[in-house]
């Protein structure tokens, strides 16, 4: 059976402004990670990076591309594992982020994360975005309800949400 990562989260913002956040620079980099490159457009680059001082290829999502979008509902793109799984960095997974309109100005945030494959480093990596994809998403509610994140202080949700 395959293995998949699956995450939801009501966010307090329309689904186009939601939409914005995952699918724009400024937007990524409001919740997502301190520095970003997104297109979203099939094939379009989809580049988080989190080590700004680590050297290039090891910063993050490098190289990471778009695989599929409908505006304001579903964003898909390739994902990889962070350079601590070496063995696995060079595989790509995929990450399907779904948007649902839930009342007044709320949205519904699903996310999908599969492609896995196995071993020790897989499942390493695996329980790595189970915890990874939980702060992404909270960061995202935060960005919303507070602002912005701030990355010399990044808030870190509770694992109880």
């Amino acid at each position: 059976m395959a293995r998949l990562i699956r995450k939801e989260v009501r966010v307090p913002a329309s689904p186009s402004e939601v939409w914005a956040a995952w699918t724009t620079t400024e937007g990524a980099e409001s919740f997502f990670a301190p520095r970003a490159n997104v297109e979203a457009r099939p094939g379009g680059p989809y580049e988080m990076l989190f080590n700004l001082d680590a050297p290039p290829g090891f910063q993050g999502s490098e190289g990471i591309k778009v695989l599929d979008c409908l505006p304001e509902r579903m964003l898909a793109f390739e994902w990889n594992a962070p350079p601590e799984f070496p063995n696995v960095r060079g595989e790509l997974t995929r990450v399907v982020v779904e948007l649902e309109p839930a009342g007044e100005s709320e949205t519904l945030v699903r996310l999908t994360h599969s492609g896995w494959g196995e071993g020790e480093e897989w499942g390493q990596a695996f329980a790595y975005f189970v915890a990874a994809w939980h702060i992404v998403l909270g960061r995202l509610r935060y960005r919303f309800e507070t602002g912005p994140i701030d990355w010399s202080n990044p808030y870190c949700p509770p694992l109880t949400e």
